[in-house]
């Protein structure tokens, strides 16, 4: 049996395989010819503590949640306080508990099978904790950069710079600090390791959220929603309160009792902590027989939506958060060949360029105007869709931007020393 360039232990506060990005990099390392490992999250029903994915050795633990911490709209000074206080008491408990279960399952895999890397996929920002046990017998800690973990409190609760801001501030600092080497997903991130985090330039390395075409391609178009002759319309993503689902919904209240349109219908797909809340908004805005929330559905059924869909949405809100990252479904979309309906962010535009209509930020009733647009220019839609699909074809495709991965391992251990590309 041939050597592995190196053995890589993963860590993801995530489904795995159901994690697409952290599933694309174990696959991209497995073929570049390391070793991986990969320590995440069961499967709801799932009882499987080991499974073997693709040549990925997989260890699962069980997901705990201590407390609901979804945001509610608009709290009195009292209510904010505790329900504040309440997700802060959930996300400790989360990440202690994933933490201590990454450093137990790391003992066992260090005798089972070795390794010489620990990734780190956050959040949550601890996980350098359980890399700082192992520094001192050589290994190498690799600190893959998803969210930035005080922007997304920030975004998520619509809170102020304050002490918890700060406290997600120093591990966050103290993972790119203990990293040899750092993965950004865009350039604004890339900036933010640099300038908030001190680290090196050479020692980051971006690498974007491509599509993989072996997964994301067009399906049979599901019949249930192509006999409807509606305009379709279709969301992929999850569903937390700083996702903007619900700036959705109101968007399409808009569209029906506003614009007075009703030839379209909505299908959201995705899980959350807001999935609930958000049935419930859908209901309260009368739009049960234009908008569905699946929920968790299989790949199969999700890309048989998208194949039918007419226009496809990112409702991302501008917020600390969303304003500087990259979102994979807008890549997705792209990929399929699917104009869209998004909020004039940053990032988005870098990535989308002329495959999406661009929204003045948070404005739900220009988003719905825009929607309309689109359901009435078949011809716009096939433009934008075009130009969507050769530039993930040209440019953003994970066969492309993922080999800034195998650059990163390669300089981590000592292969070549490759500079960094966007």
């Amino acid at each position: 049996m041939t050597k592995p360039l190196g053995r890589v232990l993963m860590f993801v506060e995530n489904r795995f395989p159901g994690d697409v990005r952290v599933k694309n990099e174990a696959d991209m390392l497995t073929a570049a010819g390391y070793s991986v490992t990969v320590v995440g999250l069961r499967e709801e029903h799932d009882t499987a503590v080991h499974k073997v994915v693709d040549k990925i050795q997989v260890y699962l633990v069980p997901r705990v949640t201590l407390f609901t911490k979804t945001r509610k709209d608009n709290p009195s000074g009292f209510e904010r306080v505790w329900l504040r206080g309440i997700a802060l008491l959930g996300y400790a408990w989360e990440y202690v508990y994933f933490t201590g279960a990454c450093f137990l399952m790391s003992l066992y895999i260090a005798l089972r099978h070795g390794f010489d890397v620990i990734h780190a996929h956050n959040p949550p920002d601890t996980l350098f904790l359980v890399a700082a046990v192992y520094k001192p017998f050589g290994v190498k800690f690799v600190f893959d950069h998803h969210d930035l973990c005080p922007e997304l409190y920030q975004s998520r609760y619509r809170a102020a710079k304050g002490v918890l801001a700060g406290i997600l501030g120093l591990l966050e600092k103290a993972s790119l600090t203990l990293a040899d080497v750092t993965i950004a997903t865009n350039e604004s991130y890339r900036k933010i390791q640099i300038q908030r985090g001190k680290v090196k330039p050479e020692n980051v390395f971006v690498v974007r959220n491509g599509p993989n075409l072996r997964r994301v391609a067009l399906r049979a178009p599901s019949e249930r929603l192509r006999t409807m002759n509606k305009s379709i319309l279709c969301y992929v993503g999850a569903l937390n309160p700083q996702d903007g689902v619900d700036y959705l919904l109101r968007s399409l209240g808009d569209l029906v009792y506003k614009l007075n349109r009703k030839d379209f219908y909505c299908v959201v797909m995705g899980n959350g902590d807001s999935l609930e809340d958000l049935r419930a908004l859908a209901r309260e805005l009368n739009l049960d027989s234009y908008v569905e929330l699946t929920g968790y559905i299989s790949e199969e059924d999700l890309m048989r939506n998208l194949s039918a869909a007419d226009i496809c949405v990112d409702p991302d809100p501008s917020s600390p958060l969303n304003d500087v990252s990259t979102w994979i479904k807008i890549m997705e979309y792209m990929a399929l060949g699917k104009p869209i309906v998004t909020y004039d962010l940053k990032e988005t535009r870098w990535s989308a360029q002329d495959a999406a209509l661009y929204i003045t930020p948070n404005d739900e009733l220009a988003f719905a105007e825009g929607i309309a647009t689109l359901m009435d220019r078949p011809d716009l839609r096939e433009k934008m869709g075009e130009f969507g699909r050769r530039r993930i074809e040209t440019t953003l495709k994970w066969d492309i931007v993922g080999q800034n991965l195998v650059h990163a391992y390669a300089a981590l251990l000592g292969h070549h020393s490759p500079s960094p590309s966007s």
